[in-house]
């Protein structure tokens, strides 16, 4: 089934990133099973408020069914996202970084920093892990031990050395 077509908005025209790692995939799954569990619960309830008559001021079947839409809606989403989602296989190889690796950088300021670089929908900061499209993560691929990256800010340059790639 498709995920209804909405009208366009300020994110419409982005393409959903769906490279993702297998314990994600496995989270996303088991999400997806609780909410089917979930969506007969809601289906009924919205029956059962259905049957107390005038819809137009009856408020918990109105909430009820914006419940039960929204569910839906997630069933649909997360099915999409599983039909269409690539695992992330990582390769021994760690001459070049490649999605998925692990990169030790040193900043200008001979800060040691370590990112993952995964897809967007697993991107954590805090975490360490930042996307293949991030400034940072895009300039990363690719490159090898000892080179230097470039990330422009809006008042200076921060230079990044690659030190390890895991």
């Amino acid at each position: 089934m498709r995920i209804p077509f909405r009208k366009p908005g300020k994110f419409s025209g982005f393409d959903p990133d769906l490279l993702i790692t297998k314990e994600k995939f496995g989270e996303l799954k088991n999400k997806l099973d609780k909410l089917k569990v979930s969506q007969p619960k809601a289906s009924a309830e919205v029956a059962r408020l259905a049957e107390l008559g005038d819809f137009s001021e009856n408020a918990e079947y109105q909430m009820a069914k914006g419940r039960l839409r929204g569910i839906l809606h997630n069933i649909f989403k997360l099915e999409y996202q599983l039909d269409h989602s690539q695992i992330i296989n990582t390769t021994d190889q760690t001459d070049t970084v490649q999605i998925g690796h692990k990169v030790t950088v040193v900043n200008n300021d001979n800060k040691e920093k370590t990112y993952q670089i995964l897809g967007s929908i697993e991107t954590n900061p805090q975490a360490g892990v930042i996307s293949r499209h991030s400034p940072l993560g895009s300039e990363l691929i690719g490159k090898s031990v000892g080179d230097e990256v470039k990330i422009p800010l809006s008042n200076k340059i921060i230079t990044y050395k690659i030190i390890k790639i895991e």
